[in-house]
């Protein structure tokens, strides 16, 4: 099952870390440009590193992780450890704070069909290949995709309480989530860590590219460095939660549709024909709307907005096919009805296609379609963890951009080298 190891990691100087909060970066794809623009124009954040600019993008990201290394910007932890990560957070209205518990560690870059790591969505070959040329080229990883693993008993988590005590890092994010960061270096408590996985799957929750990339390079060097029973480009470097217990919180991501070809009332028509519509007085109020039966939306269009609700008896009249835990899915049903049948997009060309948006921000989407920049909206409600385990065991996958895990884990707080002369120690000390 899942073999996982501590890091000998690579972090921001002591120097540098009282303002860790402006050299860390979130996930490139849930900030807005002007966010990010804020985050390139300092020379030091590790977005430099994980989203590199310029013409070659992958030697850049090389070029600066070699210059700080020798300026001391980055310096190596001189043993590995288990990093523990707890995230503080509240929800909007909520007033009770939610803490998400867990670590950071090196887990094997398992192939999908070896059936350790089990995952939730596709990729895009060219998100892949960008990470493939970045791992290879800068032989760093400057953030940690998210896995869930099942522990019922939370047999780790005394241990990470006692290490969370003394922090190495506490900040807060560009979401008002307080991050905080501990280590473990026992190697008699490290062992327990790996002792605990070595009997689970992993979920992988978000970093489908990232985790990718890191597959296609291992099989890429295969049967390279033959002397070393540790090899660093064997690993990958996750974020691991506990599924029990614990506050793992999904939240909805909406669909934006830019240039509808057929006129609102043509497009209504065909609505009509699969969904049940009900206009909705207030498109502002659909944000905050409870959508407690499957397979019903909102949807903005124009100057109105409605919801809509798919019957057992159409449900039951399509996508036979599927396995019940797919077919079962909004989200499915939603990409089948919506973007295929009606609007004669395949899967493939939705997968690439850039009419097709996903937005999480409900107001940026009211937005995109009052300003007429955006043909309708489709409002969705949140998935429930247990559906997304349960698709992960079937062995198929959701339609692309179904899962918003939040908080997302912060790069930056510490790197992890596949170059072997970083990598190389001997782990044996950690397992029994």
């Amino acid at each position: 099952m899942a073999e996982i190891l501590p890091i000998k990691a690579w972090r921001y100087s002591d120097e540098l870390a009282s303002g860790i909060e402006e050299l860390s970066a979130p996930l490139f794809d849930v900030v807005s440009a002007k966010q990010r623009k804020l985050l390139y124009e300092n020379p030091l954040n590790s977005i430099h590193l994980s989203v590199p600019k310029g013409a070659n993008p992958a030697q850049e990201a090389a070029l600066t992780l070699n210059k700080w290394k020798k300026e001391g910007v980055l310096k190596q932890d001189l043993l590995p450890g288990i990093y523990v990560y707890y995230q503080y957070f509240r929800l909007p209205g909520e007033q009770e704070e939610r803490c998400r518990k867990g670590f950071i560690c090196q887990i094997k870059a398992y192939d999908w069909d070896e059936n350790v790591i089990l995952r939730h969505e596709n990729t895009i070959v060219s998100a892949v290949n960008d990470r493939i040329e970045l791992l290879k080229s800068s032989q760093i990883q400057a953030s940690p995709t998210h896995g869930l693993y099942e522990d019922l008993e939370g047999s780790l988590e005394i241990h990470m309480d006692a290490a969370i005590a003394s922090p190495l890092y506490e900040l807060e994010d560009y979401q008002g989530v307080r991050e905080v960061l501990g280590v473990i270096h026992d190697a008699k408590i490290i062992s327990k860590f790996l002792k605990v996985l070595r009997d689970k799957k992993i979920i992988l929750a978000d970093g489908h590219h990232r985790l990718q990339g890191a597959i296609a390079y291992r099989k890429s060097q295969q049967g390279n460095l033959p002397e070393e029973k540790w090899k660093g480009f064997d690993y990958h470097m996750m974020y691991l939660t506990n599924t029990a217990g614990n506050h793992l919180k999904i939240l909805p991501t909406h669909r934006l549709f830019y240039g509808l070809k057929m006129t609102e009332d043509e497009f209504m028509a065909k609505v009509r024909e699969w969904f049940e519509v009900k206009k909705f007085g207030d498109s502002e109020e659909l944000g905050g709307y409870a959508f407690h039966k499957p397979w019903s939306f909102g949807l903005v269009i124009g100057e109105e907005s409605y919801l809509l609700q798919l019957s057992i008896e159409k449900y039951q009249t399509f996508n036979q096919h599927l396995p019940d835990p797919i077919r079962k899915l909004d989200l499915e049903v939603l990409h089948e009805l919506v973007f295929t049948r009606i609007l004669g997009i395949s899967s493939d060309q939705q997968r690439n296609s850039d009419q097709l948006v996903y937005e999480r921000n409900f107001s940026r989407c009211i937005q995109e379609v009052k300003s007429g920049s955006a043909s309708f909206a489709i409002i969705t409600r949140e998935l429930e963890l247990a559906q997304v385990l349960e698709v992960c065991k079937s062995g198929f996958v959701m339609p692309q951009k179904s899962t918003y895990f939040y908080p997302k884990a912060l790069g930056g707080l510490l790197f992890a080298s596949i170059d072997q002369s970083e990598f190389h120690f001997d782990y044996q000390a950690y397992v029994e």
